[in-house]
């Protein structure tokens, strides 16, 4: 993952304020990272990857669950933001290598939170 996505994230006011609380965090220490990781990849494939998926824009809850939380702070929330964000081509399938790139990026920003990963 690029750095430069990294900082731009870092300056966006809106994505920016997004932190894991104690209950997404508590459910994902109780769960683990696989399960988590397995999460992320079915929200992805079933809510994201779809050509036109249904209520796009709209199709992830704010919080509830750290994967929803973490869609929102990496711009992996909805096609436009993939788009806008990631340089991904709207109007088609997401391809399982952008899809493994997309869980990538939620997971490490997931592991950032709960003090996995060094920042940086």
């Amino acid at each position: 993952m690029s750095g430069d996505l990294w900082d731009r994230l870092a300056r966006s006011k809106f994505r920016a304020r997004f932190r894991l609380g104690p209950k997404e965090r508590d459910y994902a220490d109780a769960k683990g990272r696989a399960v988590i990781e397995r999460h992320a990849r079915d929200f992805i494939a079933q809510r994201l990857a779809p050509e036109a998926p249904k209520n796009d824009g709209k199709q992830t809850p704010m919080r509830g669950h750290p994967v929803f939380v973490a869609q929102h702070a990496t711009a992996t929330c909805c096609r436009s933001c993939l788009v806008k964000w990631h340089g991904m081509t709207p109007g088609r399938e997401l391809e399982p290598a952008e899809q493994d790139r997309v869980v990538a990026v939620i997971m490490t920003w997931i592991d950032r939170q709960m003090g996995h990963v060094p920042r940086g």
